[in-house]
């Protein structure tokens, strides 16, 4: 393993008082340009051992019982998945969010669960059930039963009619918003617990469900639902989200945690910094009027260093920790198939080369260490077709922080707010849309063993990442809860949040893609690997 690993912690420090203050908005005309960034230190690797999970010996129970009442019972199966893509419930536009609520607790009454209830939040309602087995183990599962807004055009089939597709590479597919985003595989594991029940009666762990309808806006009530029910929750052995984890070639990777998300509106308008305070004026104006715009995108440029790959904002790096012996052998593990993948990775991202010319192995490490500061979009004025000569009354800006463990949505807030008053930009409004830490799990919970025995039963020996470059609520359980958080599952499915997403159904014969039988299989087998770990 090499030790060509690049961290940027730390880089506020170096850079020095000048350095930074040169990069503000502010600065008088005859300043000197930003000089070049130091480089920032390295930090090796202490380790060369990689994590294996080969080692994890396969889960070896059989339930040919169980296996066989779920083949008898596909079409009905089936059809609980398209029940569930075809009630709207787009979360954004509040559009079926009631009903798919109560459809989700019918559904957990339908299966046996002694309690159930629609919970309410400051937004979306939330949905609670347990199921008391009298097991040892107790299970949380995770779920989101919300969906994003309907693109425009794109779609092959109406996104809310359950369309079964055939498709010439991967077979039967069910076509839907929601299909593997993730509505499809909850409610194949519903059906696992259905198939447990119908023929041994009694599962082998208990279950607490507690279902969100605002992951699509950053789950900005779920740590409301949590606490309701924390004590109970803290109970648990594991959290487990079901999901389609395959890729088209039958390739399972598991995260063992995921980035935080700082998600912020950045927004200039006219008044006492310059330019018109209600609405556009004509363009001819800027001879005598500030423009807010302009303003927007000074404000923006002082936060990064000319590339807009460094973050200049004081403090930004310095609570980043180095990779722990944990975290540093599940990336030696990943590397051989990072690097193999690299051709595909840039021709699935449509890219050339990787931000400023870094080998694969130091995308791995960046993808996996450091934090990443984007601007999402910006909106102000005309962008329609031809021209339309305007002075803007207002821009704003959408900005996305991916946060690595111990950088905090509130420590970020105070960060860029002092950084951008000391800049004399003290008129720009930031706005907090979304904020949650990162999340990590251990490799050597008693779950995350039970999910890579199960998969390694599969033949599906899992990479196991240290955590994904995205974000997600988990640190609701790890943090909160203290418990570890598994997301697994057998089954394919692509294009979330895009038109035409789909779930494979029926794989085409050879395919490495396990189906809704095998998927449901897979669930049947983990809870068993739980209890018995």
């Amino acid at each position: 393993m090499s030790t060509r690993w690049v961290s940027r912690r730390g880089l506020g420090a170096l850079m020095g008082a000048g350095a930074v203050a040169a990069a503000g908005g502010a600065r008088a005309a005859d300043t000197p340009a930003p000089t070049p960034r130091p480089k920032a230190p390295k930090t090796p690797f202490s380790t060369t051992e990689a994590y294996d999970a080969a080692k994890v010996p396969a889960y070896k129970g059989q339930h040919k019982d169980v296996y066989a009442y779920i083949d008898a019972h596909q079409a009905e199966h089936l059809e609980n998945l398209r029940r569930w893509v075809r009630q709207r419930s787009i979360s954004a536009q509040n559009d079926g969010v009631q009903e798919m609520a109560r459809l989700v607790e019918a559904d957990l009454k339908a299966l046996g669960f002694q309690e159930t209830a629609i919970v309410p939040s400051s937004g979306h309602p939330g949905v609670w059930g347990y199921l008391d087995q009298k097991a040892k183990k107790t299970l949380v599962v995770y779920m989101m039963y919300d969906v994003q807004p309907i693109e425009p055009t794109g779609w092959s089939v109406d996104a809310f009619a359950g369309e079964l597709v055939d498709d010439p590479k991967l077979g039967q597919v069910l076509m839907a918003r929601g299909a593997t985003n993730q509505k499809g595989p909850e409610r194949a594991f519903l059906n696992a617990v259905a198939s447990i029940l119908a023929v041994k009666k009694k599962l082998p762990v208990n279950l607490m469900i507690l279902a969100e309808g605002e992951e699509e806006l950053g789950s900005p009530h779920y740590p409301e639902l949590i606490a309701k029910y924390e004590s109970r929750l803290k109970t648990a052995d594991g959290v487990f989200f079901p999901m389609n984890s395959q890729t088209p070639a039958g390739q399972v990777t598991m995260p063992m945690g995921v980035k935080g998300i700082w998600y912020i509106e950045l927004e200039t308008r006219g008044g006492p910094q310059g330019g018109p305070k209600e609405a556009e004026v004509h363009g001819s104006h800027k001879s005598i009027l500030d423009s807010p715009v302009w303003r927007l995108a000074h404000a923006l440029a002082s936060l990064t260093t000319p590339d807009g790959n460094t973050c200049l904002v004081p403090g930004f790096y310095d609570p980043i920790r180095p990779p722990n012996l944990e975290e540093q052998r599940l990336a030696n593990g990943v590397l051989p198939q990072w690097l193999a993948d690299e051709a595909a990775r840039k021709d699935a991202l449509k890219v050339d080369r990787w931000m400023g010319g870094m080998t694969a192995e130091e995308t791995l490490y960046e993808n996996l260490f450091n934090p990443s500061f984007n601007i999402d979009g910006l909106a102000s004025g005309y962008t329609g077709v031809g021209a339309k000569t305007i002075l803007p009354h207002k821009a704003v800006a959408k900005v996305d922080v991916r946060m690595v463990p111990n950088q905090t949505p509130a420590q970020l807030m105070k960060q860029f707010r002092s950084y951008l008053d000391a800049q004399g930009f003290a008129d720009v409004k930031i706005t907090q849309l979304s904020g949650y830490p990162a999340a990590q799990t251990t490799v050597e919970a008693p779950l995350v063993k039970a999910a890579i025995g199960t998969f390694n039963k599969y033949g599906v020996t899992p990479t196991v990442l240290p955590r994904l470059a995205g974000s997600a609520p988990y640190y609701v359980f790890t943090d909160t809860l203290k418990l570890p958080l598994v997301t697994a599952g057998l089954g394919h499915g692509s294009r979330q949040h895009a038109p035409d997403e789909y779930m494979v159904i029926r794989p085409k014969p050879g395919s490495k893609v396990a189906g809704l039988a095998e998927a449901e299989k897979f669930y049947v087998d983990l809870l068993y690997a739980l209890a018995e770990a």
